[in-house]
């Protein structure tokens, strides 16, 4: 009885103190190590392939669905041969836009990251900065809310209504 009170004792205290050393671990340990100190190495491939990221959420989840999924989902669908076409036209056209937009949130995050680095920033210039990079994600969520409100119209009740079956909404 003893032994296995004391086996427990040690397996809960072991819990314990793996615990406390996993939230002494400090938080961003390894980040210093990014390229952009403030992006991952899979944002900015997102952000040079115009990828979404989640920026259109507001629109997915309140049955707006964008071009790209759609066309995954054509045969079950049932998008018409126009209705393909559509989408893949938007899906060209959002990522020429949502590329270079990517392309200068990456530079402004450098740019900031580089004058932290080089201990050569102001509140002024971190303002100027940060109100850059704010200004272009935003505009690059604004590129992605439009394509789904535009892929929005385009579909009929119904297919939205699949299409919110199909990816887990309903």
């Amino acid at each position: 009885m003893k032994l296995g009170l004391t086996l427990t004792m040690i397996i809960a205290l072991g819990g314990i103190a793996a615990a406390q050393h996993q939230q002494a671990s400090p938080p961003y340990a390894g980040l210093q190590q990014r390229a952009v100190k403030a992006l991952s190495e899979q944002q900015i491939a997102d952000l040079r392939a115009g990828r979404g990221m989640g920026l259109a959420l507001a629109a997915e989840l309140n049955g707006y669905p964008g071009p790209l999924h759609v066309l995954e989902l054509a045969d079950q669908l049932d998008l018409s041969a126009d209705q393909r076409r559509q989408m893949r036209d938007m899906v060209g056209a959002m990522t020429s836009e949502a590329v270079p937009v990517g392309e200068e949130i990456i530079a402004r995050e450098t740019e900031l990251d580089r004058a932290f680095a080089e201990q050569r920033i102001s509140s002024a210039r971190m303002a100027e900065l940060t109100s850059r990079i704010g200004d272009a994600q935003g505009r690059l969520r604004a590129v992605h809310l439009k394509y789904h409100l535009t892929t929005a119209a385009l579909l009929s009740d119904h297919q939205r209504h699949v299409y919110a079956a199909l990816r887990g909404y309903r």
